[in-house]
């Protein structure tokens, strides 16, 4: 399952990593949990948004 950011942000989970818009999330060979995962997708109560959030990948026919 690929993500994408779409609100810039500085995980702490991993260190600080800054992450900007339209990136790729995770970088590297970080593993994040699923439980984060689903902390990023979802609207964030303190910052009003959510950061990343999942890539559709289309099959071919």
């Amino acid at each position: 399952m690929a993500h994408k950011v779409i609100n810039r942000f500085k995980d702490n989970d991993e260190g600080g990593t800054i992450y900007s818009v339209g990136e790729s999330y995770p970088k590297g060979n970080s593993k994040p949990t699923k439980k984060r995962i689903e902390e990023l997708s979802k609207v964030h109560s303190e910052y009003n948004v959510a950061f990343i959030e999942e890539v559709k990948v289309q099959q071919k026919e």
